[in-house]
This record gives structure tokens, sequence and C-alpha cells, in this order.
């Protein structure tokens, strides 16, 4: 196939190119957030039990159809975008140059040809008696129409460069189209053909995974990119990955985790056992009651669990509850019931809103305030380290499966005690604390002031009788202290350090209302 001339480039419909790239752009931001939607459906049926049997199977079996050729029509649309934007812009540029290239030649007396030849005008000689100026002016104008001819050539020269490049850029973009035989007479013919193609190469990579240090931003883009299939594979085969990498939706680490869980409770002889059934314990609790609970975060060998009791996949609202000292899993169904608690609070100040909180015993507080100092500081760098990554993770996850009219999730951190601590040293971990509010309960104190928390709001309370909140010898600046700058929340005075979240306190209702970001100032 021959080169386009330059007069059939001038003439390119350029805004045409344009509106196909906008279109096809449109269709790989949205492709995402829908097949997120068709997975929610496959998962609640999954686990449904009003329908089962031989059509129940197909349905599930249709969904994971569906969200394979999603998989893979997203990652060939969007690598074949890239190439068609290219094509787009070197169009552009191709069919304003060649049209700057014919109006020089047509203003400037040179004959152009397609190929982006020129032929200057028939020089005029000059009269046999011209003084020496008028041949100087002669010359002068023969160099000038020479110059100009130059000009003209390079310009279109650049203009055919240009269509080349456009033209290459073009041929590129459907290459990553090729393995779904979306081109010629080999296309699928129908939606089930190009199943039969996605699904022939459904494996994964080990090597593929994500390693040690990779954002959560970075992860959940790659988990994005997986089909259900290859989803299911990995968790299957990598449990103890998918249920702690941050970036994944918790229904993903649910699921990982629910493994974990299971395997801890086949050796009731296995040091991680009470653990285990410490966590199978709340979540069955849940489930007999008609409620979602999700295992966040779980490991039998270093007593680590975290239940979040709604769908923080979906929720408007999510406050994470960190523990202080003395605590552990024993103390889960306590600290679950503070997590629910809050959550009743916070659906009392905001009811409209769908709200879910954890009880996060991702770190081990230590015994007592009296600890040995360098202990306890390893106990708070430990926990800080995991909750701005699970802070950070969720967030992550939140923004890659929600649509883009979808406003994220309001994230709380509700501290208790030594819990404090901890989110102290997460605000000092790499980037910024993907909190929008932290509640700090009986604190011992804190090293800067609020400010230093990196959340839009701080709040804190401090009731007079609880003698934790004066060991701030032990741990810096009083969260009460005007100098700290913390907003007050009530407490009663007979309040004590353990009683901030009972149901009859004041202080509870104002912290459900700082979670569902309806707290007015006092």
């Amino acid at each position: 196939m021959s080169a386009p001339g330059l007069t059939a480039v001038a003439g390119w419909d350029t805004p045409l190119l344009d509106g196909a790239v906008y279109t096809l752009e449109a269709v790989t931001e949205r492709l995402p957030p829908w097949r997120a939607r068709v997975e929610a459906v496959a998962r609640a049926l999954g686990g449904a039990d009003y329908w089962s049997g031989p059509a129940g199977t197909a349905a599930a079996t249709a969904f994971c159809e569906v969200s394979a050729v999603a998989t893979e029509v997203t990652g060939a649309l969007a690598a074949s975008l890239s190439s068609l934007q290219e094509a787009a812009r070197q169009a552009r540029a191709a069919q304003e140059t060649a049209a700057q290239a014919l109006a020089a030649a047509a203003a400037s007396g040179v004959t152009l040809d397609e190929a982006g030849g020129v032929v200057a005008p028939v020089p005029v000689a000059a009269p046999a008696d011209a003084s020496p100026d008028v041949l100087a002016a002669h010359y002068d104008l023969l160099a000038e129409q020479a110059a100009t001819a130059e000009r003209v050539a390079a310009t279109a020269a650049e203009a055919l460069h240009a269509a080349a490049r456009a033209a290459a850029a073009a041929a590129d973009s459907s290459g990553p189209l090729a393995p779904l035989g979306g081109l010629g007479a080999s296309r699928p013919g129908s939606f089930g053909d190009l199943a039969a193609v996605v699904l022939a190469d459904g494996a994964w990579i080990r090597s593929c995974l994500p390693v040690a240090g990779t954002s959560p931003e970075a992860v959940a883009a790659w988990w994005a990119g997986l089909s259900s299939r290859t989803r299911d594979a990995v968790t299957t085969a990598e449990p103890r990955l998918v249920g702690s990498l941050d970036g994944l939706p918790a229904w993903a680490r649910d699921q990982a985790n629910r493994v974990l869980l299971d395997r801890a409770l086949a050796d009731p002889a296995a040091e991680g056992y009470a653990t285990a059934r410490a966590a199978a314990d709340g979540i069955a609790a849940e489930e007999a009651a008609g409620r979602t609970v999700q295992l966040w975060s779980f490991d039998a060998d270093d007593h680590l669990v975290a239940l979040a009791y709604g769908d923080l996949d979906t929720a408007d609202d999510v406050a994470f509850l960190v523990p202080g000292v003395g605590n552990d899993v024993d103390d889960l169904d306590d600290l679950g019931d503070d997590a629910q608690a809050v959550a009743d609070a916070a659906r009392a100040a905001a009811p409209v809103a769908a709200v879910a909180t954890v009880a996060w015993l991702g770190y081990r507080p230590p015994g007592s305030v009296v600890s040995p100092r360098a202990w306890v500081e390893g106990r708070a760098a430990a926990g800080g380290r995991a909750l701005a990554g699970d802070l950070a993770g969720l967030a992550a996850a939140r923004a890659a499966d929600r649509g883009s009219s979808s406003a994220p999730p309001r994230l709380t951190v509700v501290a208790h005690s030594y819990g404090t601590v901890v989110v102290d040293r997460a605000a000092e971990e790499r980037g910024e604390l993907a909190a929008d509010a932290l509640v700090l309960l009986g604190s011992p104190g804190m090293d800067g002031p609020a400010s230093d928390l990196e959340a839009a709001e701080v709040h804190e309370a401090s009731a007079p009788l609880d003698p934790v909140t004066w060991l701030v010898d032990v741990h810096g600046t009083e969260t009460d202290n005007a100098d700290f700058g913390a907003t007050p929340l009530p407490t009663d005075r007979d309040t004590w350090h353990g009683w901030y979240l009972e149901r009859d306190r004041p202080t509870l209702a104002a912290v459900g209302e700082v979670v569902a970001g309806a707290r007015e100032p006092d």
C-alpha cells in the first residue's frame, strides 16, 4: 500500500480520530469498575444458599467467563490505546504541517508535488544594462526564492514523516488485540468464542507476584489486571501473601485468610491455635447473626488478627480500632464489642451511611505501661508500620475498584491508650497517613503536636481520673494540652481508663460522630 500524498494528509479528518481515541479511553476507564460489579455479583452467588445445583453452577461459571474476558479485553484495549493515542498525536501534527506546506507553496509560487518535491519558479534573467544595485537586488530575490523552496520542502518532509509515524503507531495499536483473535477473518463470532480464546491461557506466573516493598497502588493495579480465575489460582497457591498484601480488596484478603484460618484450626496442639479459635469464634458469632464479617488480617504464629464488622469494600465510613496495653487475642471479643459500639454510634450520627469497623490486633501491645521502654518502643514501631500499611492498602484497593463518580470512604483511626503511640509511629512512616480523622482515647502522650500526625482531624479524650494520661514523662505531650492542638471530646469525670467506649458514656456518641464525619465543633 502506497504512502498517502501531501494533499491527502492535509485533508485528514483528525477530529474523527480524536473522537475514536476519546471513546476508547472512556471504555478502558469504565471496564474495571463494571468488572468489579460483575465479580461482586459472582461472589454473592457463590456464597448464597438460595441458588444451587446445575443452574447455580452454570451462573457462577458464566460470571467467571465474563470476568476473564473483561480482564483480557481491558488489558488489550489499554495497550492498544497507548499506540492509538500516539497515532492521533502524530496524525494531528502531520495534517497541520502538510496544510502549512501547501499554503506556503501557494503563497510563494513554489510548485509542490504529492511526495514533497519542490520546483522553484523559473528565474527571470536580469536586464542586460542593470546597474550593480539592481543586479544585487535581483540575486537577493533569487536567493530568497531558493531559501523559500528549501523551507517548503523541509515542511513537506516533516509532514510526511509525521504521517509515516502515525501509520506505524496505528499499525502497532492492532498488535495487543491479535491474541484475542480480534482482527481479520479469524475474529471471534460470539462471546463464547472469545471466552474460549481467553480461558485457554489462564495460567499465572509465580515470578509476576508482587515483591516486598511494592506500593499498595501498584499492588491494586496488579490485582485489577488478573481475571477472577487467575485470582482464585493465586489465592489457593499463596494465601499467606494474598491475605496480607496491602492494596488488595477486603474480600480477597478475607478469602485467603480463611484458608490460613482453616489450616490453623486443623491442629489444636499448634502454637497459633488459640488465635485461630478466637478469630473463628468471632466470625461464627457474626455470621450466625446474619452480619457481614471479614478476616482482614491473620497470622496465627504471631498472634495477630484483625476482624472487620461490615464490608470494608463498600462502606462509606470505616474505623480501625487500635487497642493499648494488656490486650491480646483473648480480648478480641471485647475489642469486637467496642468496634460494633462505635459502628452503632456512627450509624446513629449518619443513618444512611454504610459503616464498617475493624477490631485491629495487627500488633502485639505491651503487657503494661511500665514495660521496658526499648521493648515498648519496638512494639510501637512494628505496630505503626503495620497500621500505616493497612490504611494505605485499603485506600488503594478502594480507589482501584470504585468508579470515577464514587467518593472514597472516610477512614478514621480510633486509638486507645498505647494504641495512640502506635498511631504516632504510623504517622512517621514513609508517605502520608491514609486517615481522614484520628481519635486518641486515654493517651499516655505523643511525641509532637497534632499537626505531625498527618490527618485533617485529630480528636482526643482524656478523663480526669484516667491515670494513663498522666504519663507524659514517658511518651511526650499530653493530648489534652492546648499546645498539642487536638479537638477535645466529652468525657465523664469518673470515666476510668478502659471505659471511654462504654455505651452509657458521652465519649462513644462523639466518637461515632467523628467516624461518620458529622461531629460539629463545640
